[in-house]
């Protein structure tokens, strides 16, 4: 990019970066986001913005690896007590099955048992 088109106003970085510019002046008046004040014009260098995305980078962590070696690590105690939960939960989860609706057994099955004499 050369020097001309190196700045981008609110709009210009909030499509860049696929934000709502609500979200961009809330950053700017947070001071979160590098920007520059030309009286009430916002403008934002895009190495710069490229700098501060890099920085926003947060890191990922495998829940299958984390979640491995915390029972590994609970597998090599000798407590019992230790292998009837992970058991226990393990076959909780079996039974029971994925209910959807944020752990609330659907509520369609019980559809029309209020009513009884058939008047809504």
């Amino acid at each position: 990019m050369d020097s001309l088109s190196s700045f981008l106003n609110v709009r210009g970085v909030s499509a860049y970066l696929a934000l709502k510019t609500s979200k961009v002046y809330s950053l700017v008046e947070e001071k979160q986001i590098p920007h520059y004040r030309i009286g009430r014009q916002i403008r934002f260098r895009v190495s710069e913005v490229d700098e501060w995305m890099a920085g926003q980078k947060q890191p990922v962590i495998d829940a299958m690896v984390e979640a491995r070696k915390v029972i590994g690590s609970l597998q090599k105690r000798s407590d019992p007590r230790i292998k009837r939960t992970i058991r226990k939960i393990i076959e909780e989860v079996k039974r029971e099955g994925y209910t959807g609706n944020n752990g609330k057994p659907d509520k369609d099955k019980d559809l029309g048992k209020e009513v009884s004499n058939g008047i809504i």
